[in-house]
């Protein structure tokens, strides 16, 4: 573990910017470039690799997108030309949804992918197995929608009221794909300007039945990343965005506009918090937490039903830009990060390498006071060397429903393709 002074601002600034640029980010995306191979074993760490997809630059969801149908059966991803589906059992894929299209999440209660046509601004879902398609809304001038509720029926977005400039409207413009997959080199300095605007926003839910939207929430903060609770149609996550540091981030309200509550409230300076996200239960929130910003890294938890904390400790070498949960907690995953730039000594190391992770929590006999959050560490395992691949295109992992395999999107072999790499290390014997 390495101990760092506090960070100035322009520290603060190479640390974000080390999320987002690496020496290794001349990367030639050819559409024309040689398939890489179909599956190999990662000479590095033994797991077995498959490369999921055929389609050059095509991509996984978001990490906090729900991307798998609710049996377990179909895998929603992007491509060039618009939304596939991988049959998980036999791996074999095909088209459901020209583009130019935007995915917002797979359903919860149907196998409907939910997504918007960007030149209607308008609301579609298609059931991937029937391909049955239908019209669910108009969104409000410069709204978006970001989330879709357990039940399917309400949608959640915000939109900018009045002047200013449209960033919503700015970052679609960019979206080849379902969605803006690679990193802009500004990025810091456009959430800085963003955060600094204060522009008026309102958060609202659409019916998706009647097309009524309600608004739940006035702000001058920047909304944004709502995530509704995959078992709880009533329960939404939002955050204050902006620089982690500047902002009390991670919030939860009900679709009547009731119980707007802090998830958690900053108790020192450079404290941050980010890439929040839920368990499958719906029962936590997940998050990356940093004590300060850049110099000691945690994934926490909190249950939304009794207020309990978990706070998994991570060393510097393991942390990474995203992580996610099996379905019964336990199991973790991170991607890991880029290199920080020659001129930015000061920030994490490089942690190229997708990452399993097994949690312990290292309580005593006595239980903590309510107040206070259980510790815990989170024991890693290097599962694929990240070494070639491109940070600027986060690799955004998540768990396969079977909890066997945990997908990502890369770049290491020039174009972007899906990749999974199976949670088992490979036998000696395995072709």
């Amino acid at each position: 573990m390495h101990a760092f002074p506090l960070p100035s601002l322009r520290r603060i600034a190479c640390a974000c910017a080390a999320l987002a640029a690496a020496p290794n980010l001349t990367v030639v995306l050819r559409a024309d470039s040689p398939a890489p191979p179909k599956t190999w074993i990662d000479p590095d760490t033994g797991h077995r690799v498959h490369r999921i997809t055929d389609e050059p630059e095509s991509a996984s969801l978001y990490f906090n997108d729900n991307a798998f149908t609710p049996d377990g059966k179909w895998m929603v991803y992007t491509t060039p030309a618009g939304i596939s589906v991988l049959n998980l059992a036999t791996f074999e894929t095909h088209a459901v949804v020209p583009g130019p299209v935007r995915v917002i999440v797979v359903g919860r209660k149907t196998p409907s992918v939910f997504y918007l046509k960007t030149e209607e601004h308008a609301l579609y879902a298609t059931n991937v197995e029937t391909g049955e398609t239908r019209k669910m809304a108009v969104l409000p001038p410069r709204g978006n929608i970001d989330t879709i509720n357990a039940d399917e029926t309400l949608a959640a977005g915000a939109r900018i009221i009045g002047g200013g400039e449209d960033y919503n409207a700015k970052a679609a413009a960019r979206q080849g794909q379902a969605h803006n997959l690679v990193m802009p080199a500004n990025k810091v300095q456009m959430m800085e300007a963003r955060l600094a605007a204060r522009l008026p926003m309102e958060m609202y839910t659409i019916d998706l039945a009647t097309g009524k939207k309600t608004v739940l929430l006035h702000s001058t903060d920047w909304l944004n990343h709502f995530q509704f609770s995959p078992t709880d149609p009533t329960l939404l996550m939002y955050c204050h965005e902006g620089s982690w540091w500047k902002v009390d981030r991670i919030w939860t309200i009900r679709t009547d506009g009731s119980q707007n509550t802090l998830v958690h409230k900053r108790t020192m300076g450079m404290e941050a918090s980010g890439h929040e996200f839920w368990s499958k239960d719906g029962k936590t929130i997940y998050y990356d937490l940093h004590m300060p910003f850049g110099t000691s890294f945690y994934l926490a938890t909190y249950n939304v039903e009794n207020g309990e904390r978990t706070w998994y400790h991570l060393a510097n070498s393991e942390w990474s830009i995203h992580y996610n949960a099996t379905a019964d907690n336990s199991l973790f995953c991170g991607d890991g990060t880029s290199n920080a730039p020659d001129w930015c000594t000061w920030a994490t190391p490089a942690n190229n390498w997708i990452f399993l992770f097994r949690p312990e929590r290292i309580d005593d006999s006595t239980t903590p006071e309510k107040h206070l959050p259980h510790p815990g560490i989170l024991h890693a395992e290097r599962i694929v060397n990240m070494a070639k691949h491109g940070y600027l295109l986060e690799p955004n992992v998540f768990f396969s429903p079977d909890q066997k395999l945990i997908f990502f999107r890369s770049n290491m072999f020039g174009p972007t393709y899906v990749f999974a790499v199976e949670v088992a290390k490979a036998a000696a014997s395995s072709p």
